[in-house]
């Protein structure tokens, strides 16, 4: 099972647990179980359409998923999945 860092923005959501380990295949699979094992998180990381919202990162270990196979990218168990809200302001 992948290990999926949450941000602290995000960490109400999952019982404020810092990491949650979460089974999948691919990067789609693992944020639908997150979002069904902690209702809420997926609206916050997919948009209507059920692709990542822009202003959310998704990193597999150090590669961002935008330069791999996006959702579709491979997810073995011992990988780590980080989250990473954009900050915004001026």
């Amino acid at each position: 099972m992948a290990t999926i860092r949450i941000p602290s923005t995000m960490r109400a959501l999952t019982r404020n647990q810092a990491d949650v380990v979460v089974p999948g295949a691919t990067v789609r699979e693992v944020l639908a179980n997150l979002d069904a094992s902690y209702p809420g998180i997926g609206a916050k990381l997919l948009d209507e359409r059920g692709a990542v919202r822009r202003y959310v990162n998704v990193f597999l270990n150090e590669d961002d998923i935008r330069a791999l196979r996006e959702l579709e990218t491979p997810v073995k168990d011992a990988d780590r999945l980080t989250l990473i809200p954009a900050m915004a302001g001026g």
